[in-house]
Order: C-alpha cells, then structure tokens, then sequence
C-alpha cells in the first residue's frame, strides 16, 4: 500500500508513520480484532470497518487466537467476511497477524501463516507479530532466517515481536544485523497510564535509538481504564499482579478526562501517541461511536499538548518499581 493510496481513501487523515526502519508506512492508530466482533452484530461491524477505514485507520490486527483447550474463536474469520461485506480491496487495508511460538519449529512459521491467511482471506500480511516468548531454547538464528524467507516470498511485508525482553529483542537484531537479513522492526507493548515501566524504561529506550520502534496495546486495560472496572470479556495478562491498582487508580483518569473536557478512553489513547517511538496504537472498538471516540485522541494531544498530556496522569502509573524496564 502506498502513502498516497491510504490518505486519498480518508476523510479526515489519521498522521502516518513508518514501521521501524524498513518497514511501511501505517496509521497511528490501528484496529484490533481480539473479542471484539465475535460480540458484534455483522451488520455493525461491517459499518465500523468501513468507517475506520473511511476515517484513515490502516491496520487491522487479526490474530488466530484459537488455542488447545479453549472453545474456538472466529474473530479473524469474521474479519475476512466483514471485508469482503464492506467491499473493500486488499490495497486499502494493511493485516497484521500473530505466528505463535510455542508449537515451533514442530509447526513452522509458513504454516501458521498460511492457515492465517487462509481464515483472514488474503495472501499476504503486512506484518506478522510474533507472540510471547515462553520457552528457552528456541534457536533465534533460524527464527530469523524463517522470517527472512515469508518476506523473500512475498508472503509478509515486515516483522516485530510482542512484549519480548529487551535482551531478547537486542539478540534479534544482532543476529539478523550479522547475517544480512531484516530483523525486527517493531515491539508490540502493553502500554498505558499505568503501565509504563517498560516501553519509558532505559533497556527499551536503546532500542529505540536503533530504530526499532512501538505498537502499543492493552492502553485500557480491558476496558478498566475506560471506568468499566468489572469488565465482562477476558483481560489480558497482569505482569507484576497490579490489576487492583489499575482499578484503584481508574476513578482519578476520569476525573482528570472530565477536567480536559473529554473521555477516559480517549485520554487513555492520548497518551500513548505522546511517546516518541509509538508507530500505532491499538486499540478495539464494538461500535462506529466508541471509533469516533478514540479517533479524537489525535486532536486532544494537538490541543492538550504531549508534555502537558503526560504531566497530568504522571501520578496513574502503577507499575513503577514492580515491572523490570527491561521487560519478561
């Protein structure tokens, strides 16, 4: 997709950024899939689609999230319907997709993606994220080579990982570096006014001066931040157990959104964008309302200011001196 492919298709430009060093352009702002329409009405998805796609957003992040001893999920099934409903063409929208390390090199990475593509209904992703590293041993030479061969194929566009340590990602990007093939270009971090300690730490921040750069995720923890403090969907993992805290701290971030005149839920995006390495951010939306809201974090750090921004929800963070900067 070209930049000015995706900015003729808006309405209202969201600001584009580039994916690492090597890697495309996207929008600030990117639209996740995880719960999201296996609770909407097809009708109404197909209308949030469209309008974010219409209003600037790029990249859909659509993972098969299946896993053994669960009940199915389709959400990235749904996704393909809900495109091809809205009528769009693969050149309009950029697919991020999860490959899955703990059934690898036993499952290698070309099949997962195929079965992912094939459930997305494409032939390609722009980016594939590769989800937590749980297991020792895995040998990351071959890990990048394997990646090096999608993107040699055609079959992905670039590559980042999801909330690796930093050592880990340095190791990525030294062996890809040694033996001349891309490495990582972005890290999808949990990242928010209460978790911060990793993405504003000092190991993440020697990362980012090599041109790795940030997708954040989890900027409302599940919907708590947003003052739905017993959400009824499954949250994410709670790295240094600070669930409470976030709870706790939730009745303050709306305070201080209704003193800015707008929404904890769109403060909670704001903030995000305000960080120097932040390419996107994701977020899930249920309805074309909750997109408008979160769309308009854009101008609320253009009004508030990035530093003012950050100044105001200093006192939210709740990981401080419990979550390691340097990451799992």
């Amino acid at each position: 997709m070209t930049e000015s492919t995706m900015t003729e298709s808006t309405v209202t430009p969201i600001p584009l950024r580039r994916i690492g060093t090597d890697g495309p352009l996207t929008s600030t702002l990117s639209l996740g899939s995880w719960h999201t329409y296996d609770r909407m009405d097809f009708r109404d998805a197909v209308a949030l689609i469209t309008e974010a796609v219409d209003r600037g957003i790029t990249l859909f992040d659509v993972g098969v999230y299946s896993m053994p001893g669960h009940p199915p999920v389709f959400t990235d099934v749904l996704f393909s319907a809900i495109v091809r409903a809205a009528g769009l063409s693969r050149d309009r929208y950029q697919l991020s997709a999860k490959l899955w390390l703990e059934p690898y090199p036993e499952l290698s990475l070309c099949d997962q993606l195929q079965n992912a593509l094939l459930r997305a209904g494409t032939d390609h992703a722009d980016l594939v994220i590769l989800g937590d590293l749980r297991t020792d041993g895995i040998d990351l030479t071959r890990l990048v080579h394997d990646l090096a061969d999608l993107q040699d194929s055609g079959l992905i566009g670039a590559w980042g990982v999801n909330n690796w340590s930093a050592a880990n990602i340095q190791q990525l990007i030294d062996r890809a570096a040694a033996d001349r093939v891309p490495g990582p270009q972005i890290a999808q971090l949990k990242y928010s006014v209460a978790r911060r300690s990793i993405p504003d730490g000092g190991p993440f921040a020697a990362l980012f001066a090599q041109g790795l750069t940030m997708q954040s995720s989890d900027v409302m923890e599940g919907g708590i931040l947003a003052g739905k403090t017993s959400p009824q969907r499954e949250v994410g993992r709670d790295p240094g157990g600070i669930r409470d805290r976030i709870i706790a701290a939730a009745p303050r971030l709306g305070e201080l959104a209704a003193e800015l005149g707008t929404t904890a839920a769109q403060l909670c995006v704001a903030f995000t964008l305000t960080h120097p390495a932040n390419t996107s951010t994701l977020f899930g939306a249920t309805s074309v309302e909750q997109l408008h809201e979160n769309l308009g974090a854009i101008e609320l750090v253009e009004s508030v200011g990035a530093e003012r921004l950050r100044a105001l929800v200093a006192d939210l963070q709740s990981d401080a001196g419990v979550v390691d900067p340097a990451g799992p």
